[in-house]
């Protein structure tokens, strides 16, 4: 990085309350990305329908954006790791803007698909760099606080974006949402492309070196190995906390959808205590956030018949659930500080992956033991987490 871009960084720093604009406009528009990326579940049956094909071959999609996540971002990510940051993120948000509107066009399901299969290249690149430029806003030793407030960008989507984009389709249809989405992602890139501040891409590495060079890091790769256990505990037991609710606690149908809202709701305690902890020690934080999810995991499904024990189990998992996205993300930017978009982008796709991971293995859960079985297999998955974790601490010291 140069000298001058050194200085324009710290001179921003140093304006809280124009960083704190610039942060809050990421983080709306990681609302609008993660929304448009999970919405569709909730679009599913009506689009389905329209589009006539079964719901099963419409699902297709929905793994298509997973999966494309994690195979190309991180290539992609280290490809555009040079670009000027506002100018990047305004292009990604032109991006979504144009694959929401084709999404509302499609005329088969063939269309759907190239439509979610380009902002799907998309997500990785702006995680990675968001991340970056919020640690840069935000300057020296505030990465995490900064950083978790462009999570609750996630946190937000989670509790009111993929609802609210559901109740819209009722009222304006499948292809009413992802025009809203559209319109939205344009306004929030013309604002990016206004109140962003001119920033320095990615620090380039010592001469000789290259941004793949932290991918053949050992110490690197264990954390990306940390953060695929970690989501993939998260998910083994969260991809099916509905039917815990509805099968085990006896929950109405009616109601699920409020339980998971409030699931939710008090994840974004964790996201803001997940990013005050990880700027000082990022494995302790680990530890800590994986043994309170292993112990919420454990007595939600255990205690699902007892509603009191219940809520406490929920109000835990929930906290420790949202606490591991900025962890996990800071955390491997760390680690992989001398590429860390690249590092970001990386964590992403470890996350994609243990998302995936946590659905087969909570499946093959069901299939076998049954739905009770899901605390304890989540758990030992945790529990690996931190196994991992305190190795590395000790190989560390």
């Amino acid at each position: 990085m140069s000298s001058s871009s050194a200085v324009n960084t710290a001179a921003i720093a140093h304006e809280p309350s124009r960083s704190g604009i610039q942060i809050l406009i990421m983080a709306v528009a990681a609302f609008i990305i993660v929304t448009t990326e999970f919405v569709i579940v909730g679009l599913l049956p009506s689009l389905a329908q329209d589009l006539n094909v079964s719901i099963t071959v419409a699902g297709q999609v929905v793994t298509l954006f997973a999966f494309t996540v994690m195979l190309f971002g991180p290539m992609l990510t280290a490809k555009l790791a040079r670009v000027e940051r506002k100018r990047l993120f305004t292009m990604i948000l032109v991006i979504f803007a144009l694959a929401n509107a084709l999404a509302a066009v499609s005329t088969n399901i063939w269309v759907l698909a190239v439509a979610r299969f380009i902002p799907a290249l998309a997500l990785p690149v702006f995680w990675g760099t968001a991340s970056e430029t919020a640690g840069q806003l935000a300057g020296p030793g505030n990465a995490g606080k900064a950083v978790s407030k462009v999570y609750l960008g996630i946190s937000a989507a989670l509790v009111f974006g993929i609802p609210l984009g559901t109740v819209a389709a009722d009222v304006i249809g499948w292809r009413g949402t992802f025009w809203v989405l559209a319109g939205v992602s344009l306004v929030i890139g013309a604002l990016m492309h206004l109140t962003m501040p001119t920033l320095p891409s990615a620090p380039v590495a010592d001469k000789g070196e290259k941004q793949t060079d932290i991918l053949r890091q050992p110490r690197f790769l264990a954390h990306i190995l940390l953060s695929v256990l970690a989501f993939t505990a998260m998910f083994t037991a969260y991809t099916y906390l509905a039917d815990i609710l509805e099968r085990l606690a006896n929950v109405p149908t009616s109601q699920v959808g409020w339980w998971l809202m409030g699931f939710g709701a008090v994840g974004m305690i964790g996201n803001h205590v997940g990013g005050a902890m990880v700027d000082r020690r990022p494995l302790g934080a680990m530890v800590l956030f994986l043994l309170v999810l292993g112990v919420g995991m454990l007595g939600a499904v255990a205690l699902a018949s007892n509603t009191p024990w219940l809520i406490g189990s929920l109000i835990i998992w929930g906290v420790a659930y949202t606490a591991l996205f900025p962890v996990c993300q800071v955390r491997v930017m760390t680690a992989g500080a001398k590429a860390q978009a690249l590092a970001a982008s990386m964590n992403i796709s470890a996350a994609n992956a243990g998302i995936g991971l946590g659905a087969i293995f909570g499946g093959l859960g069901i299939h076998h033991y049954g739905l009770g079985s899901l605390g304890i297999i989540a758990t030992i998955i945790a529990a690996l987490g931190v196994i991992v974790a305190l190795l590395m601490m000790r190989g560390h010291r």
